[in-house]
């Protein structure tokens, strides 16, 4: 690994900061990165090194991808850090694929839109996905997707009613549904830094060429 130190600053202005990155994520602020896994990105919230229970994990990824999460929160924050919460822009199966499993590891609570909860607490599922939105092989295959609820019930909380964020200062969540009927995304104003979720994205995800290749290409999320 080289010992090029790295800078603090957004990788945008720094592009060569993520290639040597230990944590494996691209930075798009100096408290804020994101790891892609799959289809999907997670998103931490957290200078590095900060330490046990001072950072925020954004969504949780696909099935199976808990011991990657992990490796790279451990990097990023330090050996043995947790965080304090993990936010929730919405209940899809690849943004808490490994909800259950880091939840019940970190002990930490969970945060969600109310509108949410019936797929995060065991008692709802999704209903099956729309195949003739976008067109495209994935679309497709969409009715394939897990609509399952998943169970976090006893860490699982709303969101605060006033808009502000559990411990991230500065930050507001912002109601964007359709995608999913309680889908938030996160706001901060001092930077105009948005996390969106799946309320807009990329790829043109309904393609398969599109999403392996990842080519930029801004698309609305499809409604479900």
């Amino acid at each position: 690994m080289s010992q090029i130190p790295i800078p603090q600053g957004a990788s945008a202005e720094h592009p060569k900061a993520d290639a040597i990155r230990d944590d494996k994520t691209r930075q798009i602020a100096p408290d804020v990165a994101y790891r892609q896994i799959a289809i999907v990105n997670v998103v931490f919230f957290g200078p590095p090194n900060a330490g046990d229970r001072r950072w925020i994990l954004m969504d949780a990824g696909v099935a199976g991808s808990a011991s990657a999460i992990g490796s790279a929160a451990q990097a990023r924050f330090g050996q043995g850090a947790r965080p304090s919460a993990i936010i929730l822009t919405h209940g899809h199966f690849d943004h808490v694929g490994a909800l259950e499993t880091l939840a019940a590891e970190w002990d930490v609570p969970v945060y969600a839109h109310t509108l949410e909860h019936p797929y995060l607490n065991g008692t709802a599922s999704y209903p099956p996905a729309d195949p003739t939105v976008g067109g495209g092989l994935t679309a497709l295959l969409s009715p394939l997707y897990p609509t399952r609820a998943v169970d976090v019930s006893p860490r699982l909380q709303a969101l605060p009613d006033d808009h502000t964020v559990p411990d991230m200062p500065g930050w507001r969540w912002l109601q964007t549904p359709g995608h999913s009927p309680g889908h938030v995304s996160l706001w901060r104003a001092t930077d105009r830094l948005l996390i969106a979720g799946d309320a807009f994205v990329t790829t043109r995800q309904e393609s398969v060429y599109s999403a392996v290749t990842q080519a930029p290409e801004m698309h609305g999320a499809s409604m479900n």
